[in-house]
């Protein structure tokens, strides 16, 4: 659209609407309330526990993390992990369950970004060994075991996706599995493993579900494959 002007231009200013709006964002920003080390403790804050029975001990550990919600009741309500608690009858490990629960609770009301901690904990390794869960799953250690447990809850309260395989990779692996299950080569696998007999350990998933078909080594598990 053309304008034309009849007077002589003695001045001009440039309006930045980004400006005008700035107030009320800002004013908006302030009254949304985020996690942080000032964040007051209310008296009760819902949570869950979990429980983890390994080889180790014969007494399992409870696993209490606890969730405070901010903003509750408007488009901006936000469930975040406050605190952690690890409860068992072996007080062999009092010493570090006391300093690791201190501290993931410290990371988790510090605010931010609070899921490296799932791959940290993971990480970590048992120099004795680790150990087999049911289901034919390796537990490099028990504090590696204390991370998938957060990272469930994180899952939970939608911090963190669940890792999801490929519709067509699915397909592939429950071919490959119906196919190694109807040669009947190998013995029945145990019932507690949903995997075949015989399955070798995938050094992706941590899975004992790794077979060989048709020349390739596939996982049944996380669908990891050398074949592609």
């Amino acid at each position: 659209m053309t304008v034309k002007i009849s007077k002589r231009i003695v001045g001009y200013k440039v309006l930045d609407t980004a400006q005008d709006k700035a107030p009320a964002t800002e004013e908006l920003e302030r009254a949304i309330e985020k996690m942080s080390e000032n964040v007051s403790r209310p008296d009760t804050l819902p949570g869950a526990t979990y429980k983890i029975k390994t080889p180790l001990s014969e007494h399992a550990l409870y696993i209490t993390i606890n969730d405070i919600v901010l903003n509750p009741g408007t488009a901006h309500e936000q469930r975040r992990p406050y605190e952690i608690f690890i409860n068992s009858k072996n007080m062999d490990h009092f010493q570090w369950v006391l300093a690791l629960t201190r501290v993931v609770s410290a990371v988790f009301r510090k605010g931010g970004d609070c899921t490296f901690l799932v791959e940290e904990l993971k990480a970590v390794f048992d120099p004795k060994g680790g150990y087999f869960k049911k289901g034919g799953r390796f537990m490099p250690s028990l504090v590696a075991e204390i991370g998938e447990c957060i990272e469930k809850h994180l899952i939970d309260i939608g911090m963190l996706q669940p890792p999801e395989i490929a519709e067509h990779q699915q397909k592939i692996m429950d071919e490959k599995r119906a196919q190694f299950e109807a040669r009947g080569t190998a013995p029945g696998a145990p019932e507690h493993s949903p995997y075949p007999a015989g399955a070798q350990l995938c050094n992706k998933c941590m899975t004992k579900a790794v077979i060989m078909m048709d020349g390739c080594m596939t996982c049944l598990s996380c669908g990891d494959s050398k074949c592609g």
